[in-house]
Parts: C-alpha cells; structure tokens; sequence
C-alpha cells in the first residue's frame, strides 16, 4: 500500500514542478535558470516514479494487465 502513496505523490510533484516550471517561464521570461532546474526535477521525479513502478511490479505490489482481459473462449482453444 505503501508503494501506491508513493507513486500518487510522485505524480503529483512531477505536475507541480511542470507547473512550476511553466510559470518561471512566463514569469522570467527565459532570463533565469529557475525554469531549468524545475525542469530538471521534473526528469528526476520521472526516474524515480518509473523506479517506483518496477518495484511494486518486481515485489507484487502492482500486477500489471493488459487493456483486453482475456477471454474464457480463447485458452479453451489453446493447446496443451
């Protein structure tokens, strides 16, 4: 559970450091470095959330799936 706070909240740091980032453009005017290093953050939070999701996958915390189900008719037909 523990795993799943912490991909949530790293979610959201990486839109308020995008958000952050777009306002020190606007704000800045592309004069600054501020713009950069949130930009920076934001490539750095992306690191850790995918390390994040490998490690709930790898420890079963997470079970990936795909966007069909399978159906029940398809490995009635499948060979043994």
């Amino acid at each position: 559970m523990i795993i799943k706070i912490l991909i949530v909240a790293t979610l959201i740091a990486i839109v308020i450091s995008l958000g952050s980032a777009m306002l020190f453009l606007i704000k800045d005017k592309g004069q600054s470095a501020r713009t950069a290093k949130a930009l920076t953050i934001r490539v750095a939070l992306s690191v850790t959330l995918f390390a994040l999701l490998m490690l709930g996958i790898f420890t079963g915390h997470i079970k990936p799936h795909g966007v069909y189900p399978p159906s029940a008719g398809s490995q009635a037909n499948a060979l043994p």
